[in-house]
């Protein structure tokens, strides 16, 4: 059995911040007389499932099964997104409606296939004591039947502390990888887990250093699996690729594969989602991470939120070990 085909018998469960990511797509023929900005003409709309809900359609996409665990709130924006998310194969019932909370949303856009502008409608408290009860209930319920956990925090109030610890110990007590793409400069939080995925900037801040460039995520992975004690930090640095940093000692560098870099919207969610459905596949961490720089390749050269296909990506693993022969 090749790799690509372990793929497909996985189950994953996501849990984190889902949003909807509204997309206004038009161009621009002149600056407003009103103030120094362009004047979009609207030609279209679209919509697509954002942060965590991303994750799982990405998982979905490599042919594993997602399941997704969010909070949303109770309004019509709620409704589009669990359209979009059905409409990708994903189950909805663990998504928590809340009348507390407003559907974290993301409207950009985009003209001439540039983002001009981004509007965000959220709710960054905390949840609830019972909704975070509900939570607890409904992943505790998921968790006998999956491979592997994936954490999607965008700091949009699913993840308090204490259930960010109680969600990581009990996926460990079952001996599952946990993989988090993380946020913020406390990486304490995710004591546990067993991959990281930050960007350059995100590792930089959260080891206290400048980002000043190429070098900064080497000096930030060494810390992270050194003085944090994770055993495996991926580090994605855009148009600069990739790093992976191992507990002990070992880093592998993975160069970009992206043709053209049109938009690096999402491709966080492809790598942290590439890497779970791997794990949990049993590959080891470096055959996860060349998986992961395949797919993220391929989604930052689309315009918009994209899901990457198992077909695409054993394509472009077909295309890569063509021109590695030659």
């Amino acid at each position: 059995m090749d790799i690509l085909s372990r793929l497909k018998d996985v189950k994953v469960l996501i849990a984190g911040d889902v949003m909807l990511d509204r997309f206004w797509w038009g161009d621009v023929t002149r600056i407003s007389p009103e103030a120094p900005v362009p004047i979009v003409r609207l030609n279209s709309t679209s919509l697509a499932a954002g942060g965590a809900a991303n994750v799982a359609a990405n998982i979905s996409g490599l042919g594993a099964k997602p399941f997704l665990l969010g909070c949303v709130g109770d309004d019509s924006e709620a409704d589009e997104l669990l359209s979009v998310i059905s409409n990708s194969r994903i189950p909805t019932e663990n998504l928590i409606r809340s009348p507390l909370r407003r559907t974290t949303v993301k409207t950009r856009v985009i003209a001439h296939g540039q983002q001009v502008t981004r509007v965000d409608q959220e709710t960054v408290e905390v949840l609830t004591e019972n909704e975070k009860d509900r939570a607890l209930e409904s992943f505790s319920k998921l968790l006998p039947d999956v491979d592997a956990i994936a954490i999607s925090d965008y700091a949009k109030g699913f993840f308090s502390d204490d259930l960010l610890k109680t969600i990581i110990e009990m996926a460990r007590n079952r001996d599952l990888p946990v993989i988090v793409d993380p946020k913020g400069r406390d990486y304490s939080r995710y004591q546990g887990a067993s991959v990281l995925t930050p960007n350059r900037r995100e590792a930089a801040l959260a080891c206290n250093l400048e980002d000043t460039g190429k070098t900064v995520a080497i000096v930030a992975g060494e810390m992270l699996c050194g003085e944090r004690d994770f055993a495996a930090v991926l580090i994605t640095q855009g148009e600069d690729g990739m790093t992976l940093f191992e507990q002990n000692g070992t880093s592998i560098h993975f160069p970009a594969l992206a043709r053209e870099v049109y938009d690096v919207t999402g491709a966080g969610d492809t790598v942290i989602a590439s890497i779970a459905v791997s794990l949990g596949a049993g590959l080891d961490i470096q055959e996860a991470a060349k998986i992961a720089n395949i797919a993220a390749g391929l989604v930052v050269e689309r315009v918009g939120t994209a899901v990457v296909t198992i077909d695409e990506v054993a394509e472009s693993l077909a295309e890569n070990a063509h021109q590695a022969a030659q």
